[in-house]
């Protein structure tokens, strides 16, 4: 009779449901400084420390937060047209590949992290014989510019030799005209962090050799670029951009 009366009690108990006072607190704690939450959410999915549905309902929750962050402290949309190519001082002849072929978006997937497939981007390489990280004929760091508008979501500045993460010094630079992240990976130094507002052609960073493979001899220095379309609100997935840098890329500014 206990047991019989135990039961019927939970299911007559109400499901518990968040208040109207906690989802007022979460939507505000989403609000405050959303770049900087972005970040820390992108590296417990690089480790792998958080689930995908998990982690695809805070993506959700915080984009809203970024894009109007990113146009209440002022910042701009940019038209294609004015985007800028990636390296400074190099042209669209420096891409790897032919026609784009370099992107492998196959088995590629945003919420695997560090143990992510395919190679949806391209490479832009420097002149580095010698992979010093400095331009053969300047004889100085290469600058990486941003492409287009944005704020930056997030980043990995403090990478180490023998890290296992493929990206090196990576940055992450959500554009809300586009309503998408352009990633930038294997950088010598990073020169803006997340909740920075950042415009076509300013200097982000510099290209290096930072990365699991881009460290190693075998590869020459280069940059790593790949922009993400958010996909259902939540979903980064990779998407072909070499017309667009083939064709900001006609001539070195």
């Amino acid at each position: 009779m206990l047991r019989a009366l135990i039961a019927l009690l939970v299911v007559l108990a109400p499901v518990a449901r968040p208040s109207s006072a906690g989802l007022a607190a979460r939507a505000f704690q989403a609000s405050v400084n959303p770049s900087a939450r972005f970040d820390a959410l992108y590296a417990d999915i690089r480790d792998q420390h958080i689930a995908r549905d998990a982690a695809r309902e805070k993506v959700r929750e915080l984009l809203p937060f970024i894009k109007q962050d990113f146009y209440a402290r002022g910042g701009k949309d940019a038209p294609k047209d004015a985007w800028r190519f990636p390296v400074e001082g190099y042209a669209a002849s420096s891409i790897g590949g032919t026609n784009g072929s370099g992107y492998l978006p196959d088995g590629y997937d945003w919420f695997d992290g560090y143990k992510g497939k395919g190679h949806p981007g391209h490479d832009i390489f420097i002149r580095d014989r010698n992979q010093d990280e400095l331009d053969d004929v300047t004889g100085k760091p290469v600058n990486v510019l941003s492409i287009s508008s944005g704020i930056v979501v997030a980043y990995s500045p403090d990478w180490k030799a023998g890290s296992i993460l493929r990206g090196g010094r990576y940055l992450y630079i959500y554009d809300p005209s586009q309503n998408g992240i352009f990633y930038y990976a294997h950088q010598r130094s990073l020169l803006v962090k997340p909740g920075d507002i950042v415009s076509p052609g300013q200097v982000i960073a510099t290209v290096g050799r930072s990365g699991r493979n881009a460290a190693a001899p075998r590869s020459p220095t280069h940059l790593h670029v790949m922009f993400l379309a958010i996909d259902a609100g939540d979903y980064p997935r990779p998407r072909q951009i070499y017309p667009d840098l083939a064709r900001i890329g006609r001539r070195p500014r």
